[in-house]
């Protein structure tokens, strides 16, 4: 056959492993020596039982309970003893002054006023322009500033720019602004709408009024008044945001300009804000005092350069005018100003009362939020603050801060005694110019509480907002460039209990 089954003999190898173990003498069975072990003993060999720390003795705890025994019998009968006394020592205690108006702060002041951020668009700054507003939104988080020129110059078509920053977002850059809108003329004021934190109203160079929805940033215009013959023909110094009566959920917006006019706005559906309402000031028709009789009245019309409404009575406000006055006047006047020019509203005279006036234009008037006689504060480039009730033309006082002007002044919105000025050029006493001027009418009518610094060199504080959500923040713009915000001591953000009858007396000053 091809193929055959064979057995080949098996080969052997000698195992060199098993003859060295052998030689040895060692096991066979395991290839590693013996592993050696050994018991070791626990480290605590013995162990005891410890007792609480409170625990006594059966003697020893009667002992504690025998002298801390009240003789009940003996404590009744000394306090009837003592009891006349005590009576009496209570009567008169209740009947003491001595801790009239004392009030316990379980927190702890704030004794400084510190600089929280300072805000700036270096593009605004590179082309020297100056912060002309600054206004706070509903919620008190977002601060918007207006850039243009308030000083001499050419810039009437110089472009300016409107810029948001919010405080309350991580990671705020202070050079870099949430928001920024070019705007084809200067804008010269600001008013954030009072409920809705988007809408922001701005009066610009130009005479128009703008209002800006900062949610939209591709287009954010949704209303203006364009160039008709009703826009003002001079700049808007002061928007001020009014209800409207007809329509619950819309707004109506009021103006004011140095071409004398006061106008009231409303929206309408294209995006146009059409003109509902006119005011006029003419100098012959302001009411002339007996001291005011001597000053010279120009048959033209009066530029009127700030306003504020009283919080008490929606119908009166104040406005400052360039003559130097500052005049009481109410939307409810019907009387016709003369002569009527072409507006597509009559305008009526809104004047009823004259101040005794300023040596120069009123830049800044604002009404107090907490008196009934509606006192107000006004300055102007006289370098003086008047503060005024509106029931008599003389100034409970005026207070020269500077020897040349004072651009705003503005009533602390949580303390009735403190107001704030911002300072232009000279000095008051020892305080250097160019600051913010914080008073307290508690501690002293004569000079301020605290002076802030807030620009070096040659740099007017044009303007400044209390916030009046977060009450500790105050805002203030210069002419620089920039925005500080200041955080308030608690001095200046907590009413003190005799705080109103302070200024009741104050008011009553001028009334005797």
């Amino acid at each position: 056959a091809m193929f055959a089954d064979g057995a080949a003999p098996g080969a052997d190898v000698q195992s060199l492993w098993r003859s060295a173990r052998s030689a040895r003498c060692e096991a066979k069975s395991c290839q590693t020596r013996r592993i050696s072990t050994a018991e070791a003993a626990a480290q605590a060999g013995t162990g005891r039982e410890a007792a609480v720390q409170t625990e006594q003795s059966k003697g020893a705890l009667q002992g504690f309970q025998q002298e801390v025994r009240v003789d009940y019998t003996g404590l009744l009968s000394f306090l009837q003893r003592v009891e006349g006394a005590v009576i009496k020592e209570l009567n008169k205690n209740w009947q003491s002054h001595a801790f009239d108006g004392f009030e316990v702060n379980w927190t702890d002041q704030n004794e400084t006023v510190l600089c929280l951020h300072t805000l700036s668009y270096p593009e605004a700054r590179d082309h020297n322009l100056q912060v002309t507003s600054v206004s706070w939104n509903a919620t008190g988080s977002v601060l918007a500033c207006s850039y243009g020129r308030l000083d001499d110059g050419d810039w009437s078509t110089e472009k300016s720019y409107l810029c948001t920053w919010n405080l309350d977002r991580r990671g705020l850059n202070p050079q870099h602004p949430d928001l920024v809108v070019d705007v084809p003329s200067s804008v010269m004021c600001l008013a954030f709408h009072p409920s809705q934190p988007s809408l922001i109203a701005g009066g610009l160079f130009s005479g128009e009024l703008v209002v800006w929805d900062t949610s939209r940033t591709e287009d954010p215009v949704i209303w203006r008044t364009g160039m008709t013959d009703d826009t003002h023909t001079d700049p808007v110094y002061q928007v001020h945001w009014l209800p409207d009566t007809k329509h619950r959920h819309h707004s109506q917006l009021l103006t004011v300009s140095t071409d004398g006019k006061i106008l009231v706005w409303r929206e309408e559906r294209d995006g146009r804000l059409a003109l509902a309402d006119g005011f006029a000031v003419v100098a012959q028709q302001i009411p002339r005092s007996t001291q005011l009789k001597k000053l010279a009245w120009a048959e033209a019309a009066v530029g009127v350069t700030s306003l504020s409404f009283s919080h008490f009575d929606p119908h009166v406000f104040v406005v400052g005018v360039e003559g130097g006055w500052s005049l009481r006047c109410s939307t409810a006047a019907q009387t016709p100003a003369l002569p009527q020019t072409g507006s597509s509203v009559p305008l009526k005279a809104p004047a009823e009362l004259a101040f005794s006036p300023h040596a120069g234009p009123v830049y800044s008037v604002s009404c107090s939020p907490f008196h009934r006689q509606n006192l107000f504060l006004s300055c102007g480039t006289d370098g003086q603050v008047h503060l005024h009730s509106m029931l008599q033309t003389q100034p409970l006082f005026a207070l020269q801060l500077s020897k040349k002007y004072l651009f705003c002044v503005r009533w602390s919105p949580v303390r009735p005694l403190v107001f704030a000025a911002a300072s232009g050029e000279g000095k008051y006493l020892q305080v250097p110019p160019r600051e913010v001027l914080l008073f307290d009418l508690a501690r002293s009518a004569q000079k301020p509480a605290v002076s802030l610094k807030q620009a070096m060199g040659d740099c007017p504080v044009y303007c400044l907002e209390f916030n009046i959500k977060q009450t500790e923040l105050l805002a203030a713009g210069d002419a620089a460039g920039t925005v500080k915000v200041w955080q308030l001591s608690s001095d200046f953000t907590e009413q003190g209990p005799k705080e109103m009858n302070h200024l009741e007396q104050l008011a009553s000053e001028i009334m005797d």
